[in-house]
């Protein structure tokens, strides 16, 4: 009887997706996040609000059964995909969008529950996004909002956004508010190219078998 080679292959695959990056470079970066390598930076954008008009940017997705006869339309839930500009004018250069939901989330006093990010498309920020969330009373001149995070440029965002009404036109339903941010990031030393998003795909192929016949394990790797 011929001799019998038992053959057993294990492939294990790991892959790891590093979106503009090397391995190599990636753990650099996240050591540079972690040893704190901080900046601030003070921001001034106006948000082009078109609630009404031929193409409004703010749209209602949900209603609670009492916003109708609500005084302050709560449970009022609305997306946007608003306008970001550099001056107050809608012609202003374009910097990028303001994209997220807004709630009437107060029963005594106008006030919305914000979930807002400020994509930037334009300049040294194109590509990177800040987070805001937080309380929005509007019956203030100036309202407070947090910014709880970011990516790009910004990553591990932290600070604060001082919004308020630049201007409102009734009969068009269109409003200018001015965000004045506040933010601390951390820099690093890499890179990403936004224009060609640029991906690398890694792939870490381990292959292994057993002869049977000495029952000893050789690696291919």
């Amino acid at each position: 009887m011929g001799k019998v080679t038992f053959m057993f292959c294990t492939l294990v695959i790991e892959m790891a997706i590093l979106w503009g990056y090397a391995n190599a470079q990636e753990q650099v970066g996240f050591q540079n996040l972690c040893l704190g390598n901080e900046k601030t930076t003070r921001l001034q954008v106006f948000v082009q609000d078109e609630l009404g008009g031929e193409n409004p940017t703010v749209w209602d997705v949900a209603r609670s059964n009492i916003t109708s006869t609500s005084p302050t339309s709560f449970g009022q839930v609305r997306v946007l995909d608003d306008l970001l500009t550099d001056g107050p004018d809608r012609n202003s250069k374009r910097v990028g969008r303001a994209q997220g939901l807004i709630t009437s989330a107060d029963l005594q006093v106008s006030a919305l529950a914000m979930n807002l990010n400020f994509v930037f498309t334009s300049g040294q920020y194109n590509g990177s996004t800040l987070c805001i969330l937080g309380r929005n009373p509007l019956e203030n001149q100036y309202r407070e909002l947090a910014i709880v995070g970011g990516t790009g440029v910004f990553r591990m965002a932290r600070g604060y956004a001082i919004t308020s009404t630049y201007s409102y036109d009734d009969e068009t339903s269109y409003g200018v508010l001015e965000y004045n941010i506040y933010v601390a990031y951390i820099t690093s030393t890499y890179s990403y190219d936004v224009e060609t998003s640029y991906g690398v795909l890694e792939y870490n192929i381990y292959v292994a078998y057993v002869d049977a016949s000495n029952e000893n394990m050789q690696s291919l790797n």
